[in-house]
């Protein structure tokens, strides 16, 4: 029993020697960012516009912004996002058209159901453009939902 102990405080020693810091190599303190990498575009926080449509639609963006998408992150599914898409709606229709389409494109974004209705872009983000939800039915691309799209 006596030398299956002494092996053992051996062992012990000569793994605690092997693995002890050496002089030349001193440990120092580890630099690491938890930071997620911001990946958002430069936003443009301004209310600079020509019209007063234009002061609204930015008011809109900027609250979107400031209150929804910095507190959650880049954690949007779609593509583009919600804040581009309510962009790209006001250039299509009107702001209360687009104030619509965009609450509904928030409230399919929150719904993890049916996001496999949708293609998706190079990024793995599910491709939703605002021009699929016009009443033009010339401007309306529709894609089937394993199809991969490669330039938005």
């Amino acid at each position: 029993m006596r030398s299956k102990l002494n092996i053992f405080f051996i062992i012990l020693l000569l793994t605690t020697s092997a693995f002890c810091q050496v002089e030349n190599l001193k440990w120092q303190k580890a630099y690491f960012s938890y930071e997620n990498p911001d990946n958002i575009r430069e936003r443009n926080y301004t209310f600079e516009s020509s019209n007063a449509g234009e002061f609204i639609k930015k008011s809109f963006v900027n609250a979107y912004w400031f209150f929804i998408s910095d507190v959650d992150g880049d954690n949007c599914s779609f593509s583009p996002t919600c804040s581009s898409f309510f962009m790209d709606a006001t250039a299509e229709t009107n702001i209360f058209q687009a104030t619509l389409m965009f609450s509904d494109r928030l409230t399919r974004d929150l719904n993890p159901v049916k996001r496999d209705n949708y293609p998706r872009d190079k990024n793995g983000h599910y491709f939703d453009p605002a021009n699929n939800y016009t009443l033009n039915q010339g401007r309306i691309n529709y894609l089937p939902p394993a199809f991969i799209v490669e330039d938005e």
